[in-house]
């Protein structure tokens, strides 16, 4: 595979070789720290993962599976599609050898980070998941803080899941994350994985705008996006990013940058941050939160991990 152009910043679904729905590594990017392997797994089927030199999450879109790793079996109970739960995950620690298999088969998510140290892997139960509203009015989404800094702990690696109620502008306003300034701004290369509730037949779609910041590549994206489509951010002001009416809008964000210290510190765009002074006084969208996390489990945590 041959390292993007910065037209090439717009990834369509299925344009990785099968079984996956995208690879994104930081050879095939063009950048030093963040990937996602986006992986359909037929009934019965397995999928290997060799870790390397990065930490990762495997997280089910859709489906159930169980993660073998570093001696221990994670259960997933996942969830039948990202538009319906809360789902748990698995967390891989660099230099490891992965099996994921599943009975019932599934799309699952590998969020992946370059790191230095090897953390332990661990199972990260749904009901730990936090879930907030962030925004107002058509500015309304959800995020589920799966794997943000201060959530779960990971040494590079920042995930998250957004979803954006059916005509809703999400990312936004737009915001960068490009430059290394401690305390305010932390530089972050990211990736943007989308999925869309259809209605009836017809499926869903969006639109992703990144303008240029005057960092890095200069990035520059208007790009309708389709079920299993993903954008690479490596610089740049990033959103809206807007969801058809009639159409709930999924992303999963996956991020990692050179920084030592794990933070998400983004900047607002100057002509466009007074939006959030509109907000204390807007509503929330009241068809969020499109669901909450279960209830905890006091088993989850023990008896979904097991030695093998």
């Amino acid at each position: 595979m041959t390292t993007h152009s910065r037209r090439e910043r717009h990834l369509r679904g299925r344009a990785a070789q099968e079984p996956y729905v995208q690879r994104i590594d930081p050879r095939t990017a063009g950048w030093s720290h963040s990937s996602l392997h986006v992986v359909d797994v037929p009934p019965g089927g397995e999928h290997t993962l060799s870790t390397g030199g990065s930490e990762w999450i495997v997280l089910p879109l859709a489906g159930a599976c169980t993660v073998e790793v570093d001696g221990y079996t994670f259960d997933l109970a996942g969830r039948a599609s990202v538009f319906e739960a809360v789902s748990d995950f698995a967390y891989l620690p660099r230099a490891a050898e992965a099996r994921l298999t599943t009975a019932a088969g599934g799309r699952f998510a590998c969020a992946g980070a370059v790191c230095e140290n090897r953390l332990p892997a661990r199972y990260g139960p749904a009901s730990g998941v936090p879930v907030e509203l962030r925004g107002a009015g058509t500015c309304s989404r959800q995020v589920n803080n799966f794997a943000a800094a201060g959530v779960f702990p990971a040494d590079r690696l920042i995930a998250v899941e957004v979803l954006t109620p059916g005509g809703n502008w999400s990312s936004y306003p737009p915001h960068k994350h490009d430059l290394h300034e401690p305390g305010v701004e932390a530089e972050l290369e990211e990736v943007y994985y989308y999925e869309f509730a259809p209605h009836g037949a017809t499926d869903g779609y969006g639109f992703q705008r990144v303008t240029p910041s005057g960092r890095g590549e200069s990035t520059d994206i208007l790009a309708e996006v389709r079920d299993g489509d993903a954008v690479l951010i490596p610089d740049g002001w990033h959103g809206p990013s807007v969801a058809a009416p009639g159409h709930h809008m999924y992303y999963l964000n996956v991020m990692a940058g050179p920084s030592g210290e794990r933070e998400w510190l983004i900047r607002d765009h100057p002509d466009h941050t007074w939006i959030r002074g509109r907000w204390p006084h807007t509503p929330v969208d009241g068809r969020l939160p499109l669901y909450g996390p279960p209830p905890a489990d006091p088993a989850e945590g023990t008896a979904d991990r097991r030695p093998v």
